[in-house]
Protein backbone atom coordinates (compact mmCIF):
# COMPACT_ATOMS: atom_id res chain seq x y z
CA UNK A 1 0.00 0.00 0.00
CA UNK A 2 2.58 2.56 1.12
CA UNK A 3 4.96 2.19 -1.79
CA UNK A 4 2.23 2.17 -4.43
CA UNK A 5 0.54 5.25 -2.95
CA UNK A 6 3.88 7.06 -2.77
CA UNK A 7 4.59 6.32 -6.43
CA UNK A 8 1.13 7.61 -7.38
CA UNK A 9 1.55 10.88 -5.46
CA UNK A 10 5.05 11.50 -6.76
CA UNK A 11 4.47 10.53 -10.39
CA UNK A 12 0.78 11.03 -11.20
CA UNK A 13 0.06 13.95 -8.87
CA UNK A 14 3.62 15.35 -9.15
CA UNK A 15 3.73 16.94 -5.68
CA UNK A 16 6.96 15.47 -4.32
CA UNK A 17 8.15 13.01 -1.70
CA UNK A 18 7.45 15.34 1.20
CA UNK A 19 3.78 15.48 0.29
CA UNK A 20 3.76 11.72 -0.12
CA UNK A 21 5.30 11.42 3.34
CA UNK A 22 2.44 13.43 4.84
CA UNK A 23 -0.09 11.05 3.36
CA UNK A 24 1.93 8.09 4.63
CA UNK A 25 2.02 9.61 8.12
CA UNK A 26 -1.75 10.16 8.04
CA UNK A 27 -2.31 6.54 6.98
CA UNK A 28 -0.03 5.21 9.71
CA UNK A 29 -1.66 7.39 12.37
CA UNK A 30 -5.10 6.23 11.23
CA UNK A 31 -4.06 2.58 11.37
CA UNK A 32 -2.57 3.03 14.84
CA UNK A 33 -5.76 4.65 16.12
CA UNK A 34 -8.12 2.29 14.36
CA UNK A 35 -6.61 -1.12 15.08
CA UNK A 36 -7.62 -1.31 18.77
CA UNK A 37 -11.00 0.30 18.03
CA UNK A 38 -11.80 -2.28 15.35
CA UNK A 39 -10.49 -5.00 17.66
CA UNK A 40 -12.91 -3.85 20.35
CA UNK A 41 -15.70 -3.90 17.76
CA UNK A 42 -14.82 -7.52 16.93
CA UNK A 43 -14.94 -8.36 20.65
CA UNK A 44 -18.36 -6.77 21.05
CA UNK A 45 -20.19 -7.17 17.73
CA UNK A 46 -18.36 -10.01 16.02
CA UNK A 47 -16.18 -10.42 12.95
CA UNK A 48 -18.81 -9.99 10.24
CA UNK A 49 -20.05 -6.60 11.45
CA UNK A 50 -16.52 -5.28 11.67
CA UNK A 51 -15.58 -6.60 8.24
CA UNK A 52 -18.67 -5.13 6.63
CA UNK A 53 -17.77 -1.67 7.93
CA UNK A 54 -14.02 -1.85 7.32
CA UNK A 55 -14.35 -3.67 3.99
CA UNK A 56 -16.62 -1.02 2.49
CA UNK A 57 -14.41 1.82 3.79
CA UNK A 58 -11.13 0.27 2.60
CA UNK A 59 -12.46 -0.69 -0.81
CA UNK A 60 -14.03 2.73 -1.34
CA UNK A 61 -10.86 4.59 -0.37
CA UNK A 62 -8.53 2.70 -2.70
CA UNK A 63 -10.93 2.77 -5.64
CA UNK A 64 -11.43 6.53 -5.19
CA UNK A 65 -7.77 7.41 -4.44
CA UNK A 66 -6.55 7.52 -8.08
CA UNK A 67 -9.20 10.12 -8.96
CA UNK A 68 -8.74 12.52 -6.04
CA UNK A 69 -6.88 15.81 -5.83
CA UNK A 70 -3.93 15.68 -3.43
CA UNK A 71 -5.59 17.86 -0.79
CA UNK A 72 -8.71 15.70 -0.71
CA UNK A 73 -6.59 12.55 -0.61
CA UNK A 74 -4.63 13.89 2.36
CA UNK A 75 -7.80 14.84 4.25
CA UNK A 76 -9.53 11.48 3.90
CA UNK A 77 -6.48 9.26 4.43
CA UNK A 78 -6.51 9.44 8.24
CA UNK A 79 -10.19 8.40 8.67
CA UNK A 80 -9.72 5.77 5.97
CA UNK A 81 -6.70 4.48 7.88
CA UNK A 82 -8.82 4.14 11.01
CA UNK A 83 -11.25 1.90 9.09
CA UNK A 84 -8.65 -0.21 7.24
CA UNK A 85 -9.43 -3.94 7.36
CA UNK A 86 -7.31 -5.21 10.30
CA UNK A 87 -6.10 -8.30 8.44
CA UNK A 88 -3.07 -8.89 10.65
CA UNK A 89 -4.89 -8.82 13.99
CA UNK A 90 -7.75 -10.92 12.57
CA UNK A 91 -5.35 -13.63 11.43
CA UNK A 92 -3.73 -13.75 14.86
CA UNK A 93 -7.11 -13.96 16.61
CA UNK A 94 -8.23 -16.80 14.36
CA UNK A 95 -4.99 -18.70 14.93
CA UNK A 96 -5.37 -18.28 18.68
CA UNK A 97 -8.91 -19.67 18.46
CA UNK A 98 -8.08 -22.63 16.21
CA UNK A 99 -4.67 -23.76 17.48
CA UNK A 100 -4.10 -25.41 20.88
CA UNK A 101 -1.82 -23.58 23.31
CA UNK A 102 1.09 -26.00 22.86
CA UNK A 103 1.20 -25.45 19.08
CA UNK A 104 0.69 -21.69 18.95
CA UNK A 105 4.38 -20.85 18.69
CA UNK A 106 4.56 -22.69 15.37
CA UNK A 107 1.30 -21.12 14.17
CA UNK A 108 2.38 -17.59 15.04
CA UNK A 109 5.73 -18.23 13.37
CA UNK A 110 3.90 -19.25 10.19
CA UNK A 111 1.90 -16.03 10.44
CA UNK A 112 5.14 -14.03 10.61
CA UNK A 113 6.45 -15.87 7.57
CA UNK A 114 3.28 -15.07 5.64
CA UNK A 115 4.04 -11.41 6.36
CA UNK A 116 7.63 -11.90 5.17
CA UNK A 117 6.45 -13.47 1.91
CA UNK A 118 4.00 -10.64 1.29
CA UNK A 119 6.79 -8.16 1.98
CA UNK A 120 8.97 -9.90 -0.61
CA UNK A 121 6.26 -9.92 -3.29
CA UNK A 122 3.87 -7.02 -2.58
CA UNK A 123 6.15 -4.02 -3.20
CA UNK A 124 7.58 -5.63 -6.33
CA UNK A 125 4.08 -6.27 -7.66
CA UNK A 126 3.05 -2.70 -6.85
CA UNK A 127 6.04 -1.23 -8.67
CA UNK A 128 5.54 -3.54 -11.66
CA UNK A 129 1.85 -2.68 -12.09
CA UNK A 130 2.48 1.04 -11.54
CA UNK A 131 5.35 1.28 -14.02
CA UNK A 132 3.80 -0.95 -16.69
CA UNK A 133 0.10 -0.10 -16.43
CA UNK A 134 -0.16 3.04 -14.32
CA UNK A 135 -0.84 3.91 -10.69
CA UNK A 136 -4.61 4.05 -11.22
CA UNK A 137 -4.73 0.33 -11.91
CA UNK A 138 -2.34 -0.42 -9.03
CA UNK A 139 -4.40 1.50 -6.47
CA UNK A 140 -7.66 0.06 -7.80
CA UNK A 141 -6.21 -3.44 -7.52
CA UNK A 142 -5.53 -2.83 -3.82
CA UNK A 143 -9.15 -1.76 -3.37
CA UNK A 144 -10.41 -4.87 -5.15
CA UNK A 145 -8.11 -7.02 -3.00
CA UNK A 146 -9.52 -5.46 0.18
CA UNK A 147 -13.10 -6.01 -1.00
CA UNK A 148 -12.40 -9.61 -1.98
CA UNK A 149 -10.67 -10.33 1.34
CA UNK A 150 -13.54 -8.85 3.36
CA UNK A 151 -16.15 -10.75 1.34
CA UNK A 152 -14.37 -14.10 1.74
CA UNK A 153 -13.92 -13.60 5.49
CA UNK A 154 -17.58 -12.60 5.90
CA UNK A 155 -18.62 -15.71 3.99
CA UNK A 156 -16.32 -18.11 5.87
CA UNK A 157 -16.67 -16.29 9.22
CA UNK A 158 -13.67 -17.98 10.91
CA UNK A 159 -13.88 -18.21 14.70
CA UNK A 160 -12.16 -15.63 16.89
CA UNK A 161 -12.87 -17.67 20.03
CA UNK A 162 -12.00 -21.31 20.70
CA UNK A 163 -14.79 -23.84 21.22
CA UNK A 164 -14.18 -23.85 24.96
CA UNK A 165 -14.27 -20.07 25.10
CA UNK A 166 -17.46 -19.93 23.04
CA UNK A 167 -19.11 -22.59 25.18
CA UNK A 168 -18.29 -20.83 28.44
CA UNK A 169 -21.10 -18.83 30.09
CA UNK A 170 -21.27 -15.25 28.88
CA UNK A 171 -19.62 -12.79 31.26
CA UNK A 172 -19.25 -9.05 31.36
CA UNK A 173 -16.41 -7.66 29.32
CA UNK A 174 -13.40 -7.18 31.63
CA UNK A 175 -12.42 -3.54 32.17
CA UNK A 176 -9.32 -2.43 30.31
CA UNK A 177 -7.41 -1.73 33.51
CA UNK A 178 -7.80 -5.38 34.55
CA UNK A 179 -5.66 -6.68 31.66
CA UNK A 180 -3.77 -3.67 30.26
CA UNK A 181 -1.19 -3.91 33.03
CA UNK A 182 2.56 -3.41 33.12
CA UNK A 183 3.47 -6.87 31.69
CA UNK A 184 1.32 -6.21 28.61
CA UNK A 185 2.52 -2.61 28.27
CA UNK A 186 6.11 -3.88 28.43
CA UNK A 187 5.30 -6.45 25.73
CA UNK A 188 3.84 -3.74 23.49
CA UNK A 189 6.90 -1.56 24.08
CA UNK A 190 9.14 -4.40 22.92
CA UNK A 191 6.91 -4.81 19.84
CA UNK A 192 7.43 -1.11 19.14
CA UNK A 193 11.18 -1.51 19.58
CA UNK A 194 11.27 -4.51 17.28
CA UNK A 195 9.75 -2.56 14.40
CA UNK A 196 12.04 0.39 15.15
CA UNK A 197 15.03 -1.91 14.66
CA UNK A 198 13.62 -3.55 11.53
CA UNK A 199 12.65 -0.37 9.68
CA UNK A 200 15.92 1.31 10.72
CA UNK A 201 17.92 -1.66 9.45
CA UNK A 202 16.10 -1.58 6.11
CA UNK A 203 16.62 2.17 5.74
CA UNK A 204 20.31 1.94 6.61
CA UNK A 205 20.70 -0.98 4.17
CA UNK A 206 19.19 1.04 1.33
CA UNK A 207 21.35 4.05 2.19
CA UNK A 208 24.49 1.87 2.27
CA UNK A 209 23.73 0.37 -1.13
CA UNK A 210 23.12 3.83 -2.58
CA UNK A 211 26.37 5.14 -1.10
CA UNK A 212 28.38 2.32 -2.70
CA UNK A 213 26.54 2.46 -6.03
CA UNK A 214 24.94 -0.97 -5.55
CA UNK A 215 21.25 0.02 -5.54
CA UNK A 216 20.59 -2.54 -8.27
CA UNK A 217 21.30 -5.29 -5.73
CA UNK A 218 18.73 -4.02 -3.21
CA UNK A 219 16.13 -6.65 -4.09
CA UNK A 220 18.60 -9.49 -3.70
CA UNK A 221 19.88 -8.19 -0.35
CA UNK A 222 16.29 -7.93 0.94
CA UNK A 223 15.64 -11.48 -0.24
CA UNK A 224 18.66 -12.67 1.76
CA UNK A 225 17.28 -10.86 4.82
CA UNK A 226 13.87 -12.48 4.37
CA UNK A 227 15.44 -15.91 3.81
CA UNK A 228 17.34 -15.55 7.09
CA UNK A 229 14.07 -14.71 8.80
CA UNK A 230 12.55 -17.86 7.31
CA UNK A 231 15.36 -19.94 8.81
CA UNK A 232 14.81 -18.24 12.15
CA UNK A 233 11.11 -19.11 11.93
CA UNK A 234 11.94 -22.79 11.40
CA UNK A 235 14.24 -22.81 14.42
CA UNK A 236 11.82 -20.91 16.65
CA UNK A 237 8.64 -22.67 15.60
CA UNK A 238 10.11 -26.16 15.64
CA UNK A 239 11.42 -26.30 19.20
CA UNK A 240 9.32 -27.04 22.30
CA UNK A 241 10.87 -24.16 24.23
CA UNK A 242 12.43 -21.11 22.62
CA UNK A 243 13.89 -17.83 23.81
CA UNK A 244 11.51 -15.29 25.29
CA UNK A 245 10.27 -12.21 23.44
CA UNK A 246 12.64 -9.96 25.40
CA UNK A 247 15.66 -12.19 24.73
CA UNK A 248 14.89 -12.38 21.01
CA UNK A 249 14.45 -8.60 20.87
CA UNK A 250 17.85 -8.10 22.51
CA UNK A 251 19.47 -10.41 19.97
CA UNK A 252 17.80 -8.53 17.13
CA UNK A 253 19.09 -5.19 18.40
CA UNK A 254 22.57 -6.25 19.50
CA UNK A 255 23.36 -8.13 16.28
CA UNK A 256 22.55 -5.12 14.08
CA UNK A 257 24.96 -2.80 15.95
CA UNK A 258 28.16 -3.94 14.16
CA UNK A 259 26.64 -4.30 10.66
CA UNK A 260 27.77 -0.81 9.68
CA UNK A 261 31.41 -1.85 9.99
CA UNK A 262 31.06 -3.90 6.78
CA UNK A 263 28.90 -2.32 4.07
CA UNK A 264 30.98 -2.92 0.95
CA UNK A 265 30.78 -4.93 -1.25
CA UNK A 266 27.03 -5.54 -1.35
CA UNK A 267 27.30 -9.32 -0.95
CA UNK A 268 29.29 -8.96 2.27
CA UNK A 269 26.65 -6.57 3.62
CA UNK A 270 24.02 -9.22 2.85
CA UNK A 271 26.04 -11.82 4.76
CA UNK A 272 26.52 -9.70 7.89
CA UNK A 273 22.79 -8.91 7.93
CA UNK A 274 21.92 -12.61 8.27
CA UNK A 275 22.46 -12.99 12.06
CA UNK A 276 20.15 -10.14 13.08
CA UNK A 277 17.46 -11.24 10.63
CA UNK A 278 17.48 -14.76 12.07
CA UNK A 279 15.73 -13.17 15.08
CA UNK A 280 13.19 -11.22 13.01
CA UNK A 281 10.26 -13.64 12.57
CA UNK A 282 10.84 -15.29 15.98
CA UNK A 283 10.58 -11.92 17.76
CA UNK A 284 7.35 -11.02 15.96
CA UNK A 285 5.75 -14.41 16.65
CA UNK A 286 6.92 -14.40 20.29
CA UNK A 287 5.19 -11.03 20.70
CA UNK A 288 1.87 -12.46 19.56
CA UNK A 289 2.33 -15.51 21.76
CA UNK A 290 3.01 -13.32 24.78
CA UNK A 291 -0.03 -11.12 24.16
CA UNK A 292 -2.31 -14.15 23.78
CA UNK A 293 -1.15 -15.36 27.21
CA UNK A 294 -1.58 -12.01 28.96
CA UNK A 295 -5.02 -11.17 27.55
CA UNK A 296 -8.44 -12.60 28.45
CA UNK A 297 -10.42 -13.98 25.47
CA UNK A 298 -13.12 -11.31 25.73
CA UNK A 299 -10.53 -8.57 25.10
CA UNK A 300 -8.33 -10.41 22.62
CA UNK A 301 -9.38 -8.37 19.59
CA UNK A 302 -8.56 -5.07 21.26
CA UNK A 303 -5.23 -6.45 22.51
CA UNK A 304 -4.24 -7.67 19.05
CA UNK A 305 -5.21 -4.24 17.73
CA UNK A 306 -2.93 -2.64 20.30
CA UNK A 307 -0.14 -4.86 18.99
CA UNK A 308 -0.73 -3.46 15.50
CA UNK A 309 -0.68 0.07 16.93
CA UNK A 310 2.60 -0.59 18.74
CA UNK A 311 4.27 -1.89 15.59
CA UNK A 312 3.07 1.11 13.58
CA UNK A 313 4.39 3.49 16.22
CA UNK A 314 7.73 1.71 15.95
CA UNK A 315 7.68 2.20 12.18
CA UNK A 316 6.71 5.87 12.56
CA UNK A 317 9.57 6.47 14.99
CA UNK A 318 12.18 4.48 13.11
CA UNK A 319 11.86 6.16 9.72
CA UNK A 320 12.50 9.78 10.76
CA UNK A 321 14.99 9.01 13.56
CA UNK A 322 17.23 6.74 11.50
CA UNK A 323 16.78 8.97 8.46
CA UNK A 324 18.00 11.95 10.49
CA UNK A 325 21.03 9.99 11.72
CA UNK A 326 21.94 8.91 8.18
CA UNK A 327 21.47 12.44 6.78
CA UNK A 328 23.83 13.90 9.40
CA UNK A 329 26.45 11.14 9.43
CA UNK A 330 26.86 7.99 7.35
CA UNK A 331 24.71 4.90 6.62
CA UNK A 332 26.95 2.90 8.95
CA UNK A 333 25.71 4.97 11.88
CA UNK A 334 22.16 4.16 10.78
CA UNK A 335 22.72 0.52 11.75
CA UNK A 336 24.20 1.55 15.10
CA UNK A 337 21.30 3.91 15.80
CA UNK A 338 18.78 1.18 14.91
CA UNK A 339 20.29 -1.22 17.43
CA UNK A 340 20.76 1.46 20.09
CA UNK A 341 17.18 2.67 19.74
CA UNK A 342 15.90 -0.89 20.05
CA UNK A 343 17.99 -1.45 23.17
CA UNK A 344 16.69 1.79 24.69
CA UNK A 345 13.06 0.73 24.17
CA UNK A 346 13.86 -2.75 25.49
CA UNK A 347 15.37 -1.20 28.60
CA UNK A 348 12.20 0.83 29.10
CA UNK A 349 10.17 -2.40 28.88
CA UNK A 350 12.49 -4.06 31.39
CA UNK A 351 12.09 -1.17 33.84
CA UNK A 352 8.31 -1.39 33.47
CA UNK A 353 8.13 -5.14 33.88
CA UNK A 354 11.03 -5.80 36.23
CA UNK A 355 9.66 -4.36 39.44
CA UNK A 356 5.91 -3.95 38.96
CA UNK A 357 4.76 -7.18 37.30
CA UNK A 358 2.34 -9.42 39.17
CA UNK A 359 3.09 -13.12 38.58
CA UNK A 360 -0.17 -14.20 40.20
CA UNK A 361 -2.16 -11.97 37.90
CA UNK A 362 -0.29 -13.21 34.83
CA UNK A 363 -0.95 -16.83 35.80
CA UNK A 364 -4.67 -16.09 36.21
CA UNK A 365 -4.93 -14.51 32.77
CA UNK A 366 -2.94 -17.37 31.24
CA UNK A 367 -5.39 -19.96 32.58
CA UNK A 368 -8.31 -17.81 31.43
CA UNK A 369 -6.91 -17.61 27.91
CA UNK A 370 -6.67 -21.39 27.79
Amino acid sequence: MGLTLTLHIVSALDVGYGAAGLVGTAATAGNALGSPLLGRLIDRKGLRTTLALAGVASTGYWLAAPHLHYTVLLLITLPAGVLTVPAGSISRQVLTALVPQQHRRSAYSMDSIAAEISYMTGPAAGVLITTQFGSQLALSAIGIAFGTLAAILILVNPPVRSRAESAAPATARPPVRSWLRTPLVATLLIACGTMFVLVGTELATLASLRATGDVAWTGLVIMVMCAASLVGWQLHGGVPRSLSQAQLMLLLAVLVLPVGLVTDPWWLLAVVLIPTNLACAPTLSATTERISVLTPPAARGEAMGLQDSATRIGLSLGNPVIGFVIDHSTPAWGFAASGAGGLLLAMGAWLLHGRRSNPARETTVTHASR
